[in-house]
């Protein structure tokens, strides 16, 4: 990912699931009449009936896994959750977080040599790394011949994507626009505490995945990008500002930052990108862009790689601290985690269900390119990966109570996606204007 980025989360304010301001409530009349409130029983308002799940949506690209169950807690007053295993119960004392803390960074610095050995070796040698040129028409001067042969490879990449429907390209551009913020994806990597390259060039082996991680990442945006531009399909002005702002709005984030919860996060960001770049993939071909199939094939390939990093080093972790993973993971699955391209704006947008990024991941979850079956399935797949059900020894009462969750957790999302959907085959669809695609209607649910 790029911290691609793809979320499950709430379009609107109508929603059970949202990020970041609301949660599922289960219980009690205060609950209910949350729900009511919030339009999951009668008549929501026109406003709010635009998603194709109307309270799930997808975020994408650097994507941004969220999806909120947080068992009853009302959504005001709400305390953000602090990201470490000790600190999971809000009672915990101060001293006794900060300790549970520092463990947890000195087991990250711990794995140093193991993330040398297992790690590093995903990432490729720049001399034999893909890079965007190859993927594009060549753009090199050299007379005549030069430019005719440049001119008609851009005729040919235009040809093809004519036939993307308007609805793949505003899933592609906000995927892109993610990808363009690694500025503050590689800030962010740096706040957690174990994992970060403290000097900008530290030798050691977490700093030296960080900066590979970023180098390989930073391919994406600038092939997303350059693509765009030539296939005159899209308002790149518009495009460039919505990244122009993106990055300077920044990405909202808990703090502090545990590495635990770095690398749980990491993971799935990147099979999320993965998921969302295979889908786009899989829709070019089938309306015959062979050259956007392929680009975004071999940038999922990336992700692929990139998320063995992050779940090895998860996995190691939960063999080393059971309980505190446990507990972690718990943590990330209830807690309002922020996606990182929920602040982009092309400066036209409203906000709550009118904002930008709600549009695109409604769009997203209609297209098929990121769902909340597929982040059903995620949930599924880490948690089978990671041996969570398995887990015994060294667990603590809480982290048992983690593990249980955890793993119902999955059949949950799918009870609501099914209701979710039954739901939006009652509502009427609506449409919005992108100005990404000069202001064309796509529809949105």
């Amino acid at each position: 990912m790029a911290s691609s980025g793809l979320a499950v989360a709430a379009t609107a304010s109508s929603a059970w699931l949202c990020c970041p301001n609301h949660h599922i409530h289960t219980s009690s009349s205060r609950s209910r009449k949350h729900l009511l409130l919030h339009g999951l029983y009668g008549s929501a308002p026109a406003r709010t009936r635009y998603s194709s799940c109307n309270f799930i949506h997808n975020v994408m690209s650097r994507y941004y896994i969220c999806f909120v169950v947080n068992g009853g807690e009302p959504c005001r007053g709400r305390r953000p959750p602090v990201w470490t295993a000790a600190a999971a119960t809000a009672a915990a004392p101060a001293d006794t977080a900060a300790s549970a803390r520092r463990e947890q960074v000195e087991i990250a610095r711990s794995l140093n040599a193991w993330v040398e050995e297992n790690m590093l070796p995903l990432l490729t040698p720049v001399d034999s790394a893909w890079q965007p040129h190859d993927f594009l028409p060549c753009s090199a001067a050299g007379g005549g011949e030069a430019l005719a042969a440049f001119t008609e490879g851009v005729a040919e990449l235009r040809a093809g994507a004519a036939g993307v429907p308007d609805e793949v390209l505003v899933c592609l551009v906000g995927n892109m626009v993610t990808e363009e913020a690694l500025p503050t994806y590689q800030s962010m990597g740096n706040r957690a505490e174990g994992l970060a390259d403290g000097t900008g060039v530290s030798p050691l082996p977490w700093a030296r995945w960080l900066r590979g991680w970023t180098a390989e990442e930073n391919r994406h945006g600038d092939l997303l990008n350059r693509y765009l531009y030539l296939s005159g399909r899209v308002d790149m002005r518009q495009v460039e500002a919505t990244v122009h702002r993106l990055l300077r709005n920044g990405m909202e984030m808990l703090a502090p930052a545990s590495p635990y919860h770095g690398l749980i996060y990491g993971a799935f960001q990147e099979r999320a990108t993965f998921v969302s770049h295979g889908h786009t993939a899989r829709l070019a071909g089938q309306h015959g862009d062979r050259a956007l199939a392929k680009i975004c094939g071999v940038i999922a390939a990336d992700e692929r790689r990139h998320e063995a990093g992050y779940t090895m080093a998860s996995a190691r972790l939960f063999e080393l601290d059971p309980d505190g993973m446990a507990r972690a993971l718990a943590d990330v699955m209830r807690g309002k985690v922020t996606m990182p391209g929920q602040l982009m704006s092309d400066g036209r947008d409203g906000d709550g269900e009118h904002s930008l990024f709600a549009r695109f991941s409604a769009v997203a979850e209609r297209a098929g390119v990121y769902t909340a079956r597929d982040y059903g399935d995620l949930v599924e797949h880490f948690v089978r990966r990671w041996r969570v059900a398995e887990l015994a020894a060294g667990l603590s009462g809480e982290g048992r109570r983690a593990q249980e969750y955890l793993c119902g957790l999955a059949p949950k999302i799918r009870r609501m996606e099914e209701l979710a959907h039954r739901r939006a085959a009652r509502i009427e669809p609506a449409m919005a204007r992108f100005s990404w695609i000069f202001d064309r209607p796509v529809m949105l649910g």
